[in-house]
């Protein structure tokens, strides 16, 4: 490491901690030339996950995009933005454990859709409805009588504000 003030590059380690997130890692150096101290942080230097889409274009992955399309979905719907914010974080949680550099637009889509069709089969219905790209009524009713023969199992209502709930959901992503 150079020094910033003599511009040397002789330096030991005097003291080496990890910040409280673990992923960032603090060190304390001396120039042997000049004998002052700096601060430098060392952090994992990671690959960002893309996302590849139907025609191969490959696009950054962003949770504000998944929390958008349910937002949109959910639209009028008795799903609180505390529900939205946690199927967010299990599809993302879900994504960045299981792939490292791309993950497939379908993937992020069925997870979703999967997601989704616990919460409000309403909000399930419109989502699918512009992710397969429904072309008339019998797209719809097709879906609606997917619901029918199979009822989504129900999320169980969120805690009062303040509540415990530790968001365990066996049915969840995180349980498949």
């Amino acid at each position: 490491m150079r020094c910033p003030f003599c511009k040397e590059n002789n330096d030991r380690v005097i003291d080496s901690r990890e910040s409280t997130d673990a992923f960032v890692i603090r060190r304390r150096r001396e120039c042997l030339s000049c004998h002052r101290r700096i601060t430098t942080y060392e952090r994992l230097e990671e690959t960002p996950l893309r996302v590849v889409k139907k025609d191969g274009t490959r696009a950054p992955f962003e949770r504000r995009k998944i929390l958008i399309g349910l937002m949109k979905a959910c639209e009028k719907r008795p799903v609180s933005s505390e529900m939205l914010e946690e199927v967010t974080q299990k599809i993302e949680d879900y994504v960045t454990e299981r792939y490292d550099r791309e993950v497939p637009s379908k993937v992020v889509g069925n997870l979703i859709m999967r997601e989704l069709r616990k919460v409000d089969p309403v909000a399930y219905v419109r989502f699918a409805s512009v992710y397969r790209e429904f072309r008339d009524a019998e797209d719809f009713e097709s879906v609606a009588e997917e619901l029918r023969r199979k009822p989504p199992r129900k999320r169980p209502a969120p805690p009062p504000a303040g509540g415990g709930d530790d968001g365990d959901d066996p049915g969840s992503i995180s349980g498949s």
